[in-house]
């Protein structure tokens, strides 16, 4: 499996892919009004977990913490996803959510 791209490995190996990404994705896009950063966030593990995309999982699940989600909300995102989206990907999201720092 490759290992997850930086945003610096990502602007040194597809320029033009890093600037659309940051202009269009986290410019535009993530700072629309309509939905706060936080319910972005959780539409986006969300996401991610549903289609199998493990390999952004880890960057998200940090962002969205950042972006005002807790420890225990992502657990419980992740176990609800389990009934919809199977176990499989449920368990392998949890391997990407670190511990909460005690």
């Amino acid at each position: 499996m490759p290992h997850s791209l930086t945003r610096d490995d990502l602007a040194e190996i597809a320029p033009h892919f890093a600037a659309i990404t940051n202009e269009t994705l986290f410019g535009a896009i993530w700072q629309r009004s309509e939905l706060s950063r936080r319910d972005r966030s959780l539409i986006t593990v969300a996401a991610l977990i549903a289609a199998g995309r493990h390999q952004q999982l880890p960057w998200h699940l940090n962002f969205a913490q950042e972006n005002g989600l807790t420890h225990a909300e992502l657990t419980e995102v992740i176990t609800h996803l389990a009934f919809y989206c199977g176990w499989p990907a449920a368990v392998t999201a949890l391997g990407h959510l670190h511990f909460p720092e005690e």
